[in-house]
């Protein structure tokens, strides 16, 4: 059975200091919101904010808790430099930690670059939300939400609630 992803809501959160500023174009934030409004998902949601925790929590508790927005795509902060800080806010956001996503993206990853391993990027529920940090490039980004893809709209399905089977045909 088809889950109909037109259902559910989506944002986009571009964690970028210079993106902020404007002195340097988001590209994977874009590239990410045509690729679930080509999916059928509603957008409700783009911004660019600094590499902040207090901002990045902000953002998202804000997104999830008062919005009610389905899936959060994140875009950046999953590496290892000093100010890469994503996954410290979504500790602080998330339930439930999905890490069989952040596996499976990396794995891919690995299969084109050797610095698939430094990506700290995770996925994880809060409420009945999904929000799933992937790196800061386009190219990355593309690259990790095409492993996910198939899978998302029986995730959301599931996390809110759905009954349906999880056996795949």
């Amino acid at each position: 059975m088809k889950i109909d992803t037109s259902r559910f809501s989506f944002a986009v959160l571009t964690m970028s200091d210079k993106g902020s500023r404007g002195e340097r174009e988001d590209t994977s934030g874009p590239y990410l919101v045509k690729t679930f409004l080509d999916q059928g998902y509603i957008e409700k949601g783009y911004a660019i904010i600094p590499d902040q925790v207090s901002q990045i929590k902000e953002k998202l508790i804000t997104w999830v808790d008062v919005e009610k927005i389905d899936i959060i795509i994140t875009t950046g902060g999953t590496g290892v430099a000093p100010t890469d800080v994503t996954p410290e806010a979504m500790l602080d956001v998330i339930e439930k930690e999905i890490p069989g996503m952040a596996e499976a993206m990396r794995a891919e990853s690995l299969k084109k670059t050797p610095n698939a391993v430094l990506s700290r990027g995770m996925a994880g529920i809060r409420g009945t939300s999904l929000i799933i940090n992937l790196p800061g490039s386009e190219k990355a980004a593309r690259e990790n939400i095409a492993v996910l893809l198939p899978s998302l709209a029986h995730a959301l399905d599931k996390i809110q609630g759905g009954t349906s089977d999880c056996g795949v045909g």
